[in-house]
C-alpha cells in the first residue's frame, strides 16, 4: 500500500479506472479512509473513473490529476435519493455525482475532469420518465471553508456547481462546458451562500453561466439565507441564457456582488436580474464593472414581471400597482459602468420595475451598445404582454432614481433612451453616431423629475427630447449640443411649462 496517513491514492482502494468498472466503492472507501485519519488528499491518477454518487467527507480533498476521469453513471440506481433543495424548494432528488453536507475543509482540485454523461438524463427529462430532478454534477449543503479549482466539468446532467447555505466557497481556474441545448445545465450557482469567491473560469453551458439564488417563498424562512458578499471576476461565459443571472429564486435576497472583468459571448442576456410578485427578497448593493459582450440578444435585464413558471398568472403580469407586502420583491442600489456590447438583438438595455416597488437608485455608466442590423425582433425578457423589440435602445420603466451617464448606441431602431413611469432621472452624456431620422433621440412619457445635460444630437435626428403623458413635469435641459434638432416635442397632454431650457 502507497497510502499515508495524508494521501490516499483510490487505485489501492482497487478502482480499476478502465472506463467500464463501477469504481464507487472504492472512490467512496478511500475517501472514508482518509477522513478517519482526520483528513487527508484522495488521489485519482490518470484514467477513467466510472462512478455513482460519491459523499465528500470534512477535511478531504479530492484531486483528480492530469488524465484523470470521472465518469458519471449512466444508471439511476447510483444515485441515492436525497432530500436537499432544488430550483428554490427543499425536495426529493437524485444524489449529486459529488456532494456532501454539513462538512468543513472540502476541496475538489486538480487537472482532471468530470464527466457526468448527462445525455440519458437529459433525454428522460425531457421525455418526462423521470420519477425525480436529475442529479446536479457538484453540490455541497451547509459547509464551510469549500474549494473547487482547476477542473473540468462537463456534460452536467443538470446544474454543474451548486453550494447551497454555504460560506467561504471558491470556485477558480474551472472549466465547465455542456452543450448549448442541453436542459437546465447551469454553469455555477451559488444558493444562499455567504462570501463566494469565483474567479478566472470559462463557462459554455446550455442554461445561465453563473447564477446567484436565495430560494422561493414557499420555503420555511429560515432555510431562504441571503446569497450575500459575493466576487465574480475575471471569467468568459459563452451561449446559454444569460452570463451572470441573479434570480429569480431569490426570496431570502441577494446583497453585497461585485461583477468585474467579464466577457460574454453568444449569452441570451448578458447580466440579467429577474424575479416577480409573490417572491419577496431584495437585491441590493450590485457593482458590475468591466465587460465586453458580443452576439447577445440583450446585454442588460432588470425584470420583475419575471413569468417563467407562471405564464398567464394575472397577479405576477399585472401592470397596475398592487398592495406592497413581505412578498413584493426590491431591486436597489445597483450600479453598473465601463460596459461594451456588440451585435446585440432586441434591445441595448430593457429595466422594467413593478408599478408598486419601482427599481430604485439604478446607474449605468460609460454603456457602449452597437445593435446587430440584421436582428429579427424578439422579446428582451421573459414576461407576459410585452411587445417585441427589434434593435431597440435603452428602455426603462417604473425606476426611481435612474443616472444614465455616457450612453452610446449604435444602429438602434427608435430612441436611444425611452423612460416611462418613472421619477428622479438624470441623463447625462448620451448620444449616438446613428440617430434614426424618425424618432427623438430620448423620449420620456410620465416622467417626473428628469435633468438631461451635456447630450448630443447631429442635424440627423429630427427631434432631441419627446416628452408624452400628463404626468410629466419638472423636467431641466442644460448644456445639450443639438446641432440644428428640434430640441423638444410634447404631447398634447403635457403642460408647456413641464420643460424648462437653460
Amino acid at each position: 500500500m502507497t497510502t499515508t496517513s495524508w494521501v490516499f491514492n483510490v487505485r489501492d482502494f482497487g478502482a480499476a479506472g478502465d472506463g467500464q468498472t463501477l469504481d464507487t466503492a472504492a472512490l467512496q472507501a478511500a475517501i472514508d479512509a482518509a477522513h478517519k485519519c482526520g483528513g487527508g488528499t484522495v488521489i485519482a491518477p490518470a484514467g477513467r473513473y466510472v462512478t455513482g454518487s460519491l459523499f465528500l467527507q470534512s477535511r478531504v480533498t479530492l484531486q483528480l490529476e492530469a488524465g484523470a476521469v470521472l465518469l458519471g453513471s449512466e444508471d439511476p440506481r447510483d444515485y441515492p435519493i436525497v432530500h436537499s433543495r432544488w430550483e428554490g424548494e427543499h425536495q426529493s432528488t437524485y444524489a449529486p455525482l459529488i456532494t456532501g453536507h454539513d462538512l468543513i475543509d472540502i476541496a475538489v482540485i486538480g487537472r482532471g475532469a468530470i464527466d457526468g454523461r448527462g445525455a440519458h438524463w437529459w433525454q428522460r427529462f425531457q421525455s418526462g420518465t423521470l420519477d425525480y430532478p436529475r442529479p446536479r454534477l457538484i453540490s455541497f449543503v451547509d459547509c464551510q471553508n469549500v474549494l473547487i479549482e482547476g477542473i473540468t466539468a462537463v456534460n452536467s446532467p443538470s446544474w454543474t456547481i451548486n453550494p447551497v447555505r454555504c460560506d467561504n466557497v471558491t470556485v477558480q481556474r474551472v472549466t465547465i462546458v455542456n452543450p448549448a441545448d442541453s436542459p437546465n445545465t447551469d454553469g455555477i450557482n451559488p444558493d444562499s451562500c455567504t462570501n463566494v469567491h469565483i474567479a478566472n473560469c470559462h463557462i459554455d453551458v446550455g442554461d445561465d453561466c453563473i447564477t446567484l439564488k436565495s430560494g422561493v417563498e414557499t420555503e420555511a424562512a429560515d432555510r431562504r439565507a441571503a446569497c450575500a458578499n459575493i466576487t465574480i471576476t475575471n471569467c468568459t461565459m459563452a451561449h446559454g441564457h444569460g452570463g451572470v443571472v441573479i434570480g429569480s429564486e431569490m426570496s431570502g435576497g441577494v446583497r453585497n456582488v461585485v461583477i468585474a472583468n467579464c466577457v460574454f459571448v453568444g449569452t441570451d442576456r448578458g447580466l440579467r436580474f429577474k424575479s416577480r410578485r409573490g417572491r419577496g427578497g431584495m437585491v441590493e448593493d450590485v457593482r458590475v464593472s468591466n465587460i465586453v459582450m458580443t452576439d447577445v440578444l440583450c446585454p442588460l435585464t432588470m425584470n420583475l414581471y419575471y413569468a417563467c413558471g407562471a405564464w398567464g398568472d394575472t397577479t405576477v403580469s399585472d401592470k397596475r400597482p398592487q398592495p406592497v407586502t413581505d412578498r413584493t420583491p426590491q431591486f436597489r442600489r445597483i450600479h453598473l459602468s465601463h460596459i461594451t456590447a456588440r451585435n446585440a438583438k432586441y434591445a441595448a438595455a430593457f429595466l422594467y420595475g413593478l408599478a408598486e416597488m419601482p427599481l430604485e437608485d439604478i446607474s449605468l455608466n460609460d454603456f457602449n451598445v452597437s445593435l446587430a442590423l440584421d436582428a429579427a425582433a424578439g422579446y428582451p425578457d421573459m414576461a407576459d404582454d410585452l411587445e417585441p423589440m427589434q434593435r431597440a435602445g435603452l428602455f426603462a420603466c417604473n425606476v426611481r432614481g435612474l443616472r444614465l451617464s455616457q450612453i452610446e448606441v449604435r444602429d438602434q431602431s427608435g430612441a436611444i433612451v425611452r423612460v416611462r413611469d418613472s421619477s428622479d432621472v438624470t441623463i447625462t452624456a448620451c448620444t449616438t453616431p446613428t440617430p434614426d431620422g424618425r424618432a427623438p433621440l430620448v423620449h420620456l412619457s410620465n416622467v417626473e423629475q428628469a435633468l438631461i445635460q451635456g447630450c448630443r444630437a447631429t442635424s440627423a435626428a429630427p427631434v432631441f427630447l419627446q416628452v408624452d403623458g400628463a404626468r410629466s413635469r419638472d423636467i431641466m435641459l442644460s448644456g445639450n449640443d443639438l446641432r440644428g434638432a428640434q430640441s423638444v416635442a410634447l404631447g398634447a397632454e403635457v403642460r408647456s411649462d413641464a420643460v424648462l431650457e437653460r
